[in-house]
């Protein structure tokens, strides 16, 4: 079982995701190392949103907690959602 987390845009967000990205990016990569984190990315074009897929719901609850996406603002709401995924 595998945990996907849906991150749903805030209005005026893409203007504050340079900002925020590096600190972003910091954490995906420190979650990729534990072995925690599979894959991210932005959803629709412009981005309406996000999701990104974790090992375990502890994982994917602590990201969406102290991403910097969220923390300041750029995310009015998130979710996770299991997934039985057959291939990855």
């Amino acid at each position: 079982m595998k945990i996907v987390c849906f991150y749903d845009m805030a209005p005026g967000a893409l203007a504050k995701v340079a900002a925020h990205y590096p600190a972003h990016r910091a954490m995906l990569d420190e979650f990729h190392a534990r072995g925690v984190f599979i894959a991210a990315g932005p959803l629709g074009n412009p981005p309406e949103g996000a999701m990104a897929l974790f090992t375990t719901r502890e994982a994917a609850e602590e990201f969406a907690t102290n991403d910097p996406f969220v923390v300041h603002g750029l995310v009015s709401q998130w979710r996770l959602v299991e997934w039985n995924a057959v291939f990855i």
